[in-house]
């Protein structure tokens, strides 16, 4: 396994240093989780198999265009920019909680350079914003997220906060906000500008991503749901909701059956008032109850 490991890495370490772009061993160590020593001496196994791995001057590795059959190797593991444009014209085509989508983001990070990898996959009008982030998280500082959206107040809000983590393809971010002492999800593409701060994060201890549910809703609750759908509702569950169809199943006579844990009864509650007459609640009776009083509080409302 070791051995295994080993190769697997030397691959990885040669698409990475054929990229174009140079690296200090430090770069390359956190790349691939090792220690620097252990870089040292995969370069020194790749030079004695033939790879022209130029002694740097400036402390940074790259493999030379002249190494034997580079252009070769070159063609075989990256992308040409007409490629690279088809490609990520067709990988915005999918909704952003596809599966598919992450699973493919995934395998492009085993064999690509991170920040390349973002530009394929976030969308050209987001993708300034989301390296400011990288960048803020990678050196554990402070950013402004400058005329934040907020969907509960509507309101343009600059947020101070400390970038931690991201959702599925970039889809939000999670960090630290400093004025409501919290951790938050900030929604990418709510964002206006990012301004990186000097300041470095006070509040380390506190930072912690919590699970999201398929309906969008995190939290660090486990709420057990099973659903009976109608043909209809199972496809527009799916639509809406990509990363339900791992939860859902096919039963007899045209129906399926949705069961999965929820981190809070809102996101699924909507979805039920959607379609109240091809969704059957199993469980738990406090989704019902969160449905009977959101309809008592509309029936108020209105009277």
């Amino acid at each position: 396994m070791r051995e295994q490991n080993k190769v697997k890495r030397l691959l990885e370490l040669l698409i990475f240093l054929s990229s174009g772009l140079r690296y200090s061993l430090s770069e390359i160590a956190d790349r691939f989780q090792v220690s620097e020593r252990t870089v040292f001496r995969d370069i020194k196994d790749l030079r004695e198999v033939g790879f022209i791995i130029p002694e740097p001057t400036d402390g940074r590795y790259y493999v030379d265009k002249n190494t034997p059959y580079f252009r070769e190797i070159s063609e075989l593991l990256h992308f040409s920019k007409e490629e690279a444009v088809l490609l990520r014209n067709a990988i915005h085509a999918v909704s952003d909680e596809n599966l598919l989508k992450r699973n493919l983001a995934r395998k492009l990070y085993a064999l690509y350079d991170f920040d390349r990898v973002v530009d394929t996959i976030v969308k050209p009008q987001h993708s300034a914003n989301i390296h400011e982030l990288i960048k803020a998280i990678k050196y554990r500082n402070k950013v402004v997220l400058r005329g934040y959206s907020s969907a509960n107040s509507g309101e343009l809000k600059d947020r101070i906060v400390e970038p931690f983590d991201f959702t599925t393809n970039y889809v939000a971010t999670w960090a630290y906000d400093v004025e409501d002492r919290c951790c938050k999800t900030f929604k990418n593409t709510r964002i206006t500008s990012v301004q990186w701060l000097p300041e470095p994060w006070e509040h380390e201890k506190e930072h912690k991503a919590l699970p999201i549910d398929v309906f969008r809703i995190s939290s660090d609750k486990e709420i057990p749901v099973r659903l009976t759908l109608s043909m209809r509702a199972a496809e527009l569950l799916k639509e809406e909701y990509p990363l339900s169809e791992e939860f859902i199943q096919p039963v007899a006579n045209e129906k399926f059956v949705f069961e999965a844990e929820v981190a809070g009864l809102e996101g699924v509650g909507r979805f039920v008032m959607g379609l109240c007459d091809e969704v059957a609640i199993e469980f738990p009776e406090s989704l019902k109850e969160f449905i009977q009083n959101k309809a008592k509080n509309i029936l108020t409302d209105r009277s």
